[in-house]
């Protein structure tokens, strides 16, 4: 008989568990957390040295980018993996939309259990709660300085003291840096198939076809925080080869075709001629011949998967 997918005495998925350990420095070990984790059943442990203030965790980012559906990231404890409810319900959010789990071994959090998601909901209500009197703690303080006759916000900013201006770009490079981890499972996967072969013209306009919002300028920066993070290969920033008109044609259509996989190719036709797209000949009417001629170019380049059906005219 095969093996059930569910164990019989916690009802819980057995997906493969990974252990996440980090210490904020690189003089402190990860010894206590790795055997807390192994006798929890991890047999996969991602280690991390890193501030606890930081969100920036490449070690993080790449076991979210490659974590399985049914598996489960699994910490000792929470303060290990987030710095604020926030970030935490960030972090939960990503492992869901891969179809993946959470556990912490120290608190009442496993996202595979009705309980687990209790407790999680009532982070969320924490953590909205939170905000809200930030808010008005803000906006009270704001008024009461006002009335006093000072001005908001830092002083060190607004007299361009060096000191201050430094902590400001260190802040807003490592939140750019968690935006930009944040969403690289949806866009990277596509650079690394398309770069350097393919512009960043190209890619931007791949992407936008896919309802992702990049500018090629936008992208190639993004691509570069990676490279220098070590998250990414430093070829993808290669100066891309001349490519002929017609490649850029390719990668609209595959785009168009990948956003909407049951258009037909006549429809595909359609959509080129209302963005008023010439042919590969210079022809301003599109036949469904000249449509499936660049699909199966884009099959050929990894643009479409080999395996997809062909599209009825």
């Amino acid at each position: 008989m095969a093996k059930s997918t569910l164990n019989r005495s916690s009802h819980q998925p057995v997906g493969r568990l990974i252990g996440y350990a980090r210490v904020s420095t690189d003089e402190q070990a990860t010894e206590a957390q790795e055997l807390e984790l192994r006798s929890a059943g991890c047999e996969t442990i991602v280690e991390e040295y890193g501030s606890g203030a930081s969100r920036a965790r490449p070690a993080l980012a790449r076991l979210i980018r490659e974590i399985a559906p049914g598996e489960t990231l699994v910490v000792v404890r929470l303060d290990r993996l987030a710095r604020s409810v926030t970030h935490l319900l960030e972090v939960i959010d990503d492992l869901n939309a891969k179809g993946a789990h959470f556990r912490s071994l120290s608190d009442p959090i496993d996202t595979s259990t009705p309980q687990g998601m209790f407790s999680l909901q009532v982070l969320g209500a924490v953590a909205q709660l939170e905000r809200a009197l930030i808010s008005e703690r803000t906006k009270a303080g704001i008024k009461a300085a006002k009335a006093k006759g000072k001005l908001p916000g830092n002083p060190g900013i607004r007299e361009r003291r060096p000191e201050a201006l430094a902590k400001m770009t260190a802040a807003q490079k490592a939140a750019y840096g968690a935006r930009i981890q944040a969403t690289a499972s949806q866009w990277l996967p596509i650079v690394r198939r398309m770069r350097p072969d393919h512009t960043w013209d190209d890619i931007a306009r791949f992407l936008k076809s896919r309802g992702l919002d990049w500018t090629p300028e936008r992208l190639r920066r993004a691509v570069k925080w990676m490279v220098a993070e070590g998250m990414a290969d430093k070829n993808l920033l290669r100066k891309s080869p001349p490519r002929p008109p017609e490649d850029r044609l390719m990668t609209l259509v595959a785009g168009i075709h990948s956003s909407n996989p049951g258009l037909t190719l006549r429809e595909i036709a359609s959509q080129l001629e209302r963005l008023h797209e010439r042919t590969p000949r210079g022809s301003i009417k599109w036949a469904p011949s000249s449509v499936k001629n660049l699909i199966d170019r884009a099959k050929r380049n990894g643009l479409i998967d080999v395996g997809e059906t062909e599209l009825p005219e």
